[in-house]
């Protein structure tokens, strides 16, 4: 065998274990994302529970069995007795402690708020599972966390933000009349779960080109949902939906496409999309005045949600098929 032809054979395994330990790579980022928890928090100087707020927030910590695992959360008392409960998930990459500042305008509207972790995430055990089935861990959480017949509202808001948008869609989907779900707020959600793991590891400068697909594939195989994730369309999911849907996304967000909100809310039977002008993903609420028009969006829809016997008339959201600036 001629030198040259060994020496290419040679370069082409080398390039394909590099392929195969990418792919890996790429597999095991995503379902093991860093977690953020108490000492994350400390380390970068932020609150690391509700008690650590300014003004603090009494919450009660509790831990229930998931479908992977045991999950964490807490339970807080909002300002308003006879507002919903506000069920809030978070994204990928993130935990309970990222809806510590989302928090405000939503305790101050509702009865009371839930903060948890997915699997893999924060401190709850497992490994990520890239919203593949989640929504029946937050089935879980509503059930565990069901407000007694003491308790004012028995009425449920769903919340949720980036891979949470579509978990909460989900879970809508599958128990809106066992938890009596009476809308769902998705922030910077996406169809396909592809895209924003596209633009993670890109924004990472981790080659994606070659690997992503497969790596994606099996993936999808792993966490059943076939390797093209055929089920996954959170589009298709909001179109059989029939609860008000509010939609918040970032004008220039640069993980999940505007363009998906818009494609969701067009498929969806009672959707409102509010565009948050020049916002980005992780900015919305750490920068005036996308935190503004965040707090007063979310304020009036919560509002909204409260039935008229107990708070006047309620205000009927509007389906809108281009997006509606605030």
């Amino acid at each position: 065998m001629p030198p040259m032809i060994g020496l290419l054979q040679l370069l082409a395994i080398g390039f394909g274990i590099y392929l195969l330990a990418l792919i890996v790579y790429t597999i095991w980022s995503l379902t093991h994302p860093r977690r953020q928890s108490y000492a994350w928090a400390i380390h970068r100087s932020l609150p690391g529970d509700p008690g650590e707020l300014d003004p603090p927030c009494t919450f009660e910590e509790r831990t229930c069995a998931g479908t992977h695992g045991d999950l964490t959360l807490w339970i807080l008392t909002g300002n308003n007795p006879h507002g919903p409960r506000v069920v809030m998930t978070h994204g990928w990459g993130s935990s309970k402690l990222g809806g510590l500042k989302r928090l405000a305008p939503v305790a101050e509207h509702a009865s009371s708020v839930v903060l948890w972790d997915l699997p893999g995430h924060g401190d709850s055990a497992g490994s990520a599972r890239m919203g593949t089935d989640e929504h029946r861990d937050l089935a879980l959480v509503l059930e565990a966390t069901r407000p007694s017949e003491q308790d004012g509202s028995h009425d449920t808001v769903l919340y949720g933000w980036s891979m949470g948008s579509g978990i909460s869609l989900k879970c809508a989907q599958a128990v809106a009349q066992e938890h009596s779900i009476v809308s769902v707020i998705c922030e910077s959600p996406y169809i396909h779960a592809i895209t924003p793991a596209r633009n993670v590891i890109r924004f990472r400068g981790i080659p994606y080109r070659l690997t992503l697909r497969p790596a994606m594939a099996i993936l999808g195989t792993l966490l059943g949902v076939s390797p093209r994730w055929k089920t996954f369309a959170r589009d298709r999911i909001a179109a059989t939906i029939d609860l008000p849907i509010l939609i918040l996304h970032g004008q220039f967000d640069p993980i999940s496409p505007i363009g998906d909100s818009e494609q969701i809310a067009q498929a969806a039977p009672h959707a409102r999309i509010v565009v948050i002008d020049d916002g980005g993903h992780n900015n919305l609420w750490t920068q005036e005045p996308y935190r503004t028009q965040m707090c007063d969006a979310i304020g009036a829809w919560i509002d909204a949600q409260v039935k008229p016997t107990e708070q006047g008339p309620s205000a009927t959201p509007s389906r809108t098929g281009s997006p509606a600036r605030p």
